[in-house]
């Protein structure tokens, strides 16, 4: 039976990348109906490993969850009255204050040079994800996403800024990454867990051809037709051979989304508390 529209508990995710994509795992298994809102900067590569495809085919599936596309604010409204679910949108936070008050507001962007906005008071709790948060400044809580640093920030500093550094997965670094030389039109034949070998041409942006960095499984990659800015990330190789991931998701996406929810159930216990000193 459908639980009354004002007892569904509503979260929208800034963001439909595979960190975001992680967290809406979360809060739908937590009973949240959750919609993704996009972002097109920049373009999402491990597209096997989010819901964003959801935007161009109406539904995506993550591990055991099927998120649907939502074209306007009256679908959001209605999937508020049924059970939990994912929904994935091209709309953006101001098409979606609107619908309800939203009582769980997330920027997963993971924006790394963009300024970050003010999110407090656009709903009941709100949550910044990596660099640029503080929860003194723009949201009510801010979590850190730095690999070995994953979790709440638990007093009113700035997450860590970008360094410019990436990850290593396996032994290799930012050199399993292609970036956009330039801004321009996105093209590419090739799926996403093709094994690929280092300068085979794996797509064309703007007609310039765009190689394979090194031999390995192609992780993510921007998808076809898409508009890229400058220095953005296009595609990634996996190098770890048998051990090669790009389906579901992975530690640190994982990661986040457990620390993102232990910050919400923490805050909804200090808001117990709160009501009822002891």
């Amino acid at each position: 039976m459908p639980q009354p529209n004002d007892q569904r508990l509503f979260a929208v995710i800034l963001g439909t990348n595979e960190i975001a994509s992680a967290v809406a795992l979360g809060l739908v298994r937590a009973g949240y109906c959750v919609v993704l809102s996009h972002d097109p900067d920049p373009p999402v590569i491990r597209r096997k490993m989010a819901f964003h495809d959801a935007l161009f085919a109406d539904t995506a599936r993550l591990e055991d969850i099927v998120a649907e596309r939502a074209d306007d604010g009256m679908q959001v409204y209605q999937a508020l009255r049924r059970p939990a679910r994912i929904l994935v949108t091209w709309l953006g936070l101001l098409d979606l204050l609107p619908v309800r008050q939203i009582d769980l507001l997330i920027d997963a962007r993971l924006q790394k040079c963009r300024i970050t906005p003010d999110l407090r008071r656009l709903a009941r709790l709100t949550i910044g994800l990596g660099p640029g948060f503080s929860s003194n400044f723009n949201c009510d809580l801010a979590v850190e996403t730095r690999p070995g640093r994953i979790g709440l920030v638990s007093d009113q500093r700035w997450t860590d800024a970008a360094d410019g550094v990436a990850s290593t997965l396996g032994d290799v670094g930012a050199e399993r990454f292609v970036y956009s030389r330039f801004a321009g039109r996105w093209h590419t034949p090739i799926e996403i867990g093709a094994r690929v070998y280092r300068d085979v041409v794996l797509g064309h942006l703007s007609g310039v051809p765009v190689l394979a960095p090194r031999d390995g499984i192609l992780r993510g990659i921007a998808r076809d037709g898409s508009e890229v800015p400058a220095g953005v990330k296009l595609l990634e190789i996996d190098p770890r051979g048998r051990d090669a991931q790009w389906t579901g998701t992975d530690h640190r996406g994982r990661a986040i989304a457990d620390a993102t929810i232990a910050a919400v159930r923490l805050h909804a216990a200090r808001r117990i508390t709160q009501r009822n000193p002891a």
